[in-house]
């Protein structure tokens, strides 16, 4: 069984009234990334400061190495662990490089690995420009290569890919991913679930500061139950078609002349696909699973 990195115990933060985190409890393994999806105001943020220590629970524990958050220890831990915030500023003034070194400075880490980062985020070629002159895909490479510094081995990464483009995004989760097989451990909260979805081993779906779900996209998208949509080609007659089905109850169905619509439950997936399969008139199957957007939604109904 692989470490648990993180260790996340019953934590609830309280504003007043407001219950931003509410007995939440989890746990998150050596080289593993974990998406933290949930509406606005779900609690995502909130959580993320206080697994940094940038803020105190209410009550619960939160643990990472090892060691309690708010120890007196967790001050020098914190220098393996990367954050990238949301929202990214940096002193307009200072060149590329110039950033990476002042933020190497406080780090404690050595300045030598500066040039090189720029170049892991593809931002090479602006060392030498003033960040007022970056755009916001640049700012983000940027703020991503500052979470770099100094090697971590834990990454908080608040949005990352705002900003990027598509060719950014892919190496964006390449390095990711590289990182991952290195036994560096990632959290990350997007709002572009499809993005995502293939990209993290597991998900915390979190609702009005609750934790809603926790699992594979698989396992979220079996216990939420949507339907399956089986898309055919074919060039046979709609009775034959139609016919062949009898006897299933699917959620919903459309028959044209050449192509058709079949929404079925996941149970029924397998003797539905047999049925169809014995039908020479067929061109084609597509089988089509509930995207992460789809179990979001059904998690929020």
């Amino acid at each position: 069984m692989k470490k648990n990195v993180i260790e996340i115990k019953s934590i609830i933060k309280h504003y007043g009234e407001v219950r931003a985190v509410d007995g939440v409890t989890f746990n998150v393994v050596k080289g593993e990334t974990i998406g933290l999806i949930g509406h606005n105001g779900a609690g995502k943020s909130t959580l993320f400061k206080m697994m940094l220590g940038l803020i105190p629970p209410t009550s619960g524990e939160i643990i990472i190495n090892g060691t309690p958050v708010h120890g007196s220890a967790f001050r020098e831990l914190r220098r393996s662990i990367g954050y990238l915030p949301e929202n990214v500023v940096f002193y307009d003034n200072l060149t590329g490089l110039e950033t990476l070194k002042f933020f190497a400075a406080l780090k404690g880490c050595s300045q030598d690995e500066c040039q090189l980062l720029l170049e892991k985020v593809g931002l090479a070629h602006a060392a030498s420009r003033r960040v007022d002159g970056y755009s916001k895909g640049m700012r983000q490479r940027l703020g991503f290569a500052q979470a770099l510094l100094g090697n971590p081995r834990i990454l908080f990464l608040d949005e990352p890919t705002t900003g990027l483009d598509p060719e950014a995004i892919r190496e964006f989760y390449q390095i990711l991913h590289d990182l991952n097989t290195q036994g560096v451990t990632v959290v990350i909260t997007s709002h572009i679930l499809s993005e995502i979805q293939e990209r993290v081993q597991r998900l915390a779906v979190l609702k009005t500061g609750k934790l809603h779900a926790l699992g594979t996209v698989q396992e979220l998208r079996e216990s939420v139950n949507l339907p399956l949509i089986i898309k055919l080609r074919h060039h046979c007659l709609q009775g034959i078609l139609q016919s062949s089905l009898l006897g299933i109850i699917l959620e919903s169905s459309i028959f044209n002349d050449a192509t058709a619509e079949i929404r079925c439950q996941r149970a029924q997936k397998m003797e539905v696909l047999h049925r169809l399969a014995m039908l020479s008139e067929l061109e084609d199957i597509i089988v089509r699973e509930p995207s992460l957007e789809d179990v979001f939604l059904g998690y929020a109904v």
